[in-house]
């Protein structure tokens, strides 16, 4: 199982492939950056709540995946096996229980938190609600990534940044394999370079390598070079601040929640594709 996961994650985009396939729509896009981006998330929300899993996940095995009918791509799936859990991306026929939705739309749709019956998963099968149950704690928690969702308590505050600097690194790379024009113009020329998010004080931290129009997210801090661009804040707060877009960039850090090291236009690029990415998935 971790061998597959540690597989999907691997995978980079070729600058040729992108130069030879068009790139994918928008609506396409959406829905690969919230299956590959956001979902594989529930699994770091099932790490850290280790205590309450264990038991909910208890002598669990099988496949829950999520997708768009009729496209065999666009589906994500939680693995478990008796307590332990992987992600993987694809469309599994033996899975468990699936939650299948009509269109993309109705999938984006969902996953943006807009209501009514044309947004809403079709169970496969019925009777497996059981396993439903398994997974809903996960995807109810992944809510807390709505950008309109700005919680108060400092806990909350920091399982915000945390999920949010993945999602965005992520999201990044992603962008990249669906090769959005702009992104792939600006990627496929630069050589091995690493864009570092790092939270301060114990906080969780982020990167993106990009090499030759490739590029491939991680978690953490990458240790084998020095960061192009490195983005510190020197605690949650302050990253929570710039995260949540509740401190402009200017008053960012001119009041110090955010400090920038290296080439400085190209953290201005960087900024400008989380843009797009955070107006896309509203």
């Amino acid at each position: 199982m971790a061998a597959v996961e540690k597989a999907v994650e691997k995978k980079e985009s070729s600058p040729k492939a992108a130069a030879a396939v068009p790139p994918l729509d928008e609506e396409t896009t959406k829905s690969r950056l919230y299956l590959r981006c956001a979902l594989p998330l529930a699994k770091v929300v099932r790490e850290d709540n280790a205590a309450f899993y264990d038991k909910l996940l208890f002598m669990f095995k099988g496949v829950v995946q999520l997708g768009v009918k009729g496209d065999d791509s666009l589906y994500t799936q939680f693995i478990f096996n008796n307590g332990e859990m992987g992600i993987a991306f694809g469309r599994n026929p033996d899975a468990a229980l699936t939650l299948e939705f009509p269109t993309k739309a109705a999938f984006n749709g969902f996953m943006a938190g807009k209501m009514g019956p044309q947004y809403l998963f079709v169970p496969k099968p019925f009777y497996r609600l059981d396993a439903l149950i398994r997974v809903l704690p996960m995807l109810l928690a992944l809510k807390i990534l709505d950008p309109n969702n700005i919680p108060t308590d400092p806990k909350k505050q920091a399982v915000k940044v945390k999920l949010t600097l993945y999602m965005i690194t992520s999201a990044l790379s992603q962008l990249n394999r669906c090769r959005n024009p702009k992104m792939v113009d600006w990627t496929k020329n630069q050589p091995d370079r690493i864009y570092q998010w790092t939270v301060q004080e114990g906080g969780p931290a982020a990167y993106l390598r990009i090499k030759a129009g490739k590029t491939k997210s991680g978690r953490g801090v990458y240790k084998r070079k020095s960061p192009f661009v490195h983005m510190l804040f020197p605690d949650i707060k302050s990253a929570f601040m710039v995260l949540t877009n509740q401190a402009p960039l200017v008053e960012a850090v001119a009041k110090g929640f955010v400090v920038t090291e290296g080439a400085m236009e190209y953290s201005k690029d960087i900024g400008g594709f989380m843009q797009t990415i955070e107006a896309m998935l509203k």
